[in-house]
């Protein structure tokens, strides 16, 4: 590169702090030139702890959006905010980055999908745990085939007491739900994305607030406040694709439950499986014998995208984006994938609140 990517963030809370800031300023092509948050203090913050001294601060989004500088765009805001920012971003001329989840509805998750298509511009939402070296190499062996059909799956995101109490992740207003939209997000992309099937048919769905309203939880963060915890503290899904695959979604943050599990996959297919439930394990028949294969992670080797670690997912997931920018590429995360990762969370907590299966066309 010959010159700098600009970019601004909008949103300067934990996961701006915890993934794309510690992510970017890693690779030396970009320059962040702006930071927003409602609250100017987190900017400021961001700003101190990162050494952008030169990047300007902004409360309101649609003020940075005007800088014409501005070639790429980080949306880390609470769920709510995710369409109409990015929407508004693209309509700006800007490539965006958004956070998981795509977005609260379907119905929005769509008119992002529709907007990137209007603008030719770059959409992508930030599913890094694709980039993990396991699913790297699990992908690999799906495509090749050596799984053959895959008919059965399950995705886990199951915490024992592991509530997020900072923030606004218990405010179903602000995020849509508790650890099916936060987490279990994440297992379910990549479940669907593993075995490359994005045709759901019908999803039913329960979710449960059993936990939610005790005190002395033992939980990691620290006891939530039961006043202000307003989502599921579990939730669960039945998902069956359009091609006869089922697959199972297990999602939780507060569950009694002795052995959690968190970004996990289990796939079954016609002539083998995998899981990630202790580190990947494969498991075949040859010569007449069950086998179990476990890949060595640990042996150092070529890392997976040119330039990053092989070890630091998120900066892997950043330079593929911004690969796919440079030399206009299609984006690794298509946000037609995410909407309908989005479509079928919407269904279980539809399915889990009317009591009856939700139906696709």
């Amino acid at each position: 590169m010959d010159r700098k990517i600009k970019v601004g963030i909008i949103g300067c809370g934990g996961i701006c702090k915890g993934k794309h800031l510690p992510s970017i300023t890693k690779i030396d092509y970009i320059e962040v030139v702006a930071l927003c948050d409602i609250i100017e203090e987190r900017a400021l913050a961001m700003q101190d702890q990162f050494g952008l001294q030169d990047a300007k601060i902004y409360t309101d989004y649609k003020e940075m959006l005007k800088d014409e500088s501005i070639e790429v765009v980080h949306v880390c805001t609470p769920n709510r905010s995710h369409s109409f920012i990015s929407i508004d971003a693209l309509e700006a001329g800007k490539h965006v980055m958004c956070e998981k989840p795509m977005a609260k509805t379907s119905a929005e998750a769509k008119a992002m999908c529709e907007a990137a298509k209007r603008t030719g511009k770059k959409l992508t939402i930030g599913y890094q745990s694709r980039w993990m070296r396991q699913y790297q190499y699990l992908k690999k062996v799906c495509e090749d085939g050596e799984l053959g059909e895959i008919y059965y799956a399950r995705a886990i995101a199951l915490r024992r007491r592991a509530v997020p109490t900072w923030g606004v992740f218990l405010n179903e207003y602000e995020q849509g739900g508790g650890p099916l939209i936060d987490i279990g997000t994440h297992s379910l992309d990549l479940t669907l994305w593993l075995m490359d099937n994005y045709e759901p048919e019908m999803v039913v769905g329960s979710s449960f607030k059993k936990l939610g309203d005790q005190k002395n939880t033992a939980n990691a963060w620290g006891d939530w406040d039961p006043e202000k915890y307003t989502v599921e503290d579990s939730a669960f899904g039945f998902v069956r694709m359009k091609n006869g695959a089922t697959v199972s979604v297990e999602s939780s943050w507060a569950l009694n439950v002795a052995d959690p599990m968190e970004v996990t996959t289990l796939l079954c297919g016609d002539k083998g499986g995998a899981d990630t439930m202790h580190g990947l394990k494969l498991n075949y028949v040859k010569n007449g014998t069950q086998c179990i294969e476990t890949p060595n992670f640990k042996a150092g080797g070529v890392a997976f995208f040119d330039g990053a670690s092989g070890d630091d997912n998120c900066e892997i997931e950043a330079r593929a984006f911004y690969d796919a920018i440079i030399n206009d590429k299609e984006v690794p995360t298509k946000p037609e994938q995410a909407m309908v990762v989005t479509q079928i969370l919407e269904a279980i907590y539809e399915s889990a609140k009317t009591g009856k299966p939700v139906y696709f066309d």
